[in-house]
Order: structure tokens, then C-alpha cells, then sequence
């Protein structure tokens, strides 16, 4: 999921109008992503769930404490994940302050009688621009608590309207909502 958000920043920044326009905010909307898996297997003293995927591959993971309900989950029933992402890039004129680092969560039980619910996560910082690579093309950030993301760019036009050192403002909002019903 980092990849995805950290991807679509670059994108975002290298779409950021010239210098005159600088100081005004793109915001990156991507569309809902649906995913539904079948449980496989369950591990009750590690919380690990295996899901088989409609394209018959397999994927193991842990469920954290957050997730209330684990003991009611079993063996055949059906997860539906939807996940969305909204990201917020803004150029930083030289000399505007940092944004403070925040990071705010959210969860909802969904209230019905399968375990489910939705989850949010909005973080606000301010990255710098450390490289840019026209040949690659790339572009590379850091951030505060070592964040560091490099990522490739595909409108090398775009690489000319920010350098290295630029600062820019990033607020993502990424939203997951969970269900399951039960198998046959």
C-alpha cells in the first residue's frame, strides 16, 4: 500500500503547475478498488488468515488487534475488501514552514452480525525532493521518520517544473471497508 500512496505523490507533484502556481494543491483521487477472497485457512495463536483470490493465488496475513471479531471468522466464509485512496500534494513556496507530522485513525464496527467494518487513516508531512533522474526518469523523496520513495515518472515534461530541494505538502486519506459473509 505504501508503493501505491508513495506513487501517486510523485505523480501528484510532477503535475503541480509551474512556479506562478505553486502555491495551489493538486488532489489525486483514485478509484475504488474491490477485492474478495475466501478464507482458507485459519491460525487462531498467530491471528494469521490465509485467503484464496478469484485468480486462484494465495495470500496470508495477520489480523491485528483491531480486529475485534477474529474468533468469529471461519473456514469458507467470503471477505470483501473495498480500499480508496485520496491524496493532496502541495508545492511549498521557499521559506513556509514544515507541516507538523499528523496522523489521525478511524475504525467502525459495521454493526451487523458478521464481523466487519470500515477503517481510515489520514497523515499530513511535508516531503523533500532529493533526486531527480531524467534518464531513469525518476523522482525521489524523504520525509520525517526516515520515509524515504523514489519512484519512476512517465511525463518527463514534468520533471522540469520541480528540483531538487523543493519542499512539498502531502495529505493522503486512505479508507478500507470490510465484509464478510458466510460460506455455503
Amino acid at each position: 500500500m505504501k508503493q501505491l500512496v508513495a506513487g501517486t505523490i510523485a505523480a501528484g507533484v510532477l503535475m503541480m503547475a509551474p512556479s506562478a502556481l505553486m502555491a495551489q494543491s493538486k488532489t489525486l483521487t483514485s478509484e475504488v478498488k474491490t477485492e474478495t477472497a475466501t478464507i482458507e485457512a485459519i491460525e487462531t495463536s498467530t491471528r494469521s488468515v490465509t485467503f484464496k483470490k478469484t485468480d486462484g493465488t494465495y495470500v496470508t496475513t495477520i489480523a491485528g488487534p483491531d480486529v475485534k471479531r477474529f474468533a468469529e471468522l471461519k473456514v469458507g466464509d467470503k471477505v470483501t475488501a473495498k480500499y480508496y485512496e485520496n491524496v493532496v500534494v502541495r508545492v511549498k513556496q521557499p521559506g513556509e514552514p514544515d507541516l507538523p507530522v499528523k496522523e489521525a485513525l478511524a475504525s467502525k464496527s459495521s454493526g451487523q452480525a458478521l464481523p466487519g467494518g470500515t477503517q481510515a487513516r489520514q497523515v499530513s508531512i511535508t516531503a523533500t525532493i532529493t533526486a531527480i533522474d531524467t534518464k531513469v526518469p525518476s523522482i525521489s523523496f524523504t520525509g520525517p521518520h526516515d520515509w524515504k520513495y523514489t519512484s519512476k515518472v512517465e511525463d518527463t515534461k514534468a520533471l522540469g517544473k520541480v528540483k531538487v530541494g523543493d519542499k512539498v505538502d502531502i495529505v493522503w486519506t486512505e479508507a478500507l471497508l470490510m465484509s464478510v459473509e458466510r460460506g455455503k
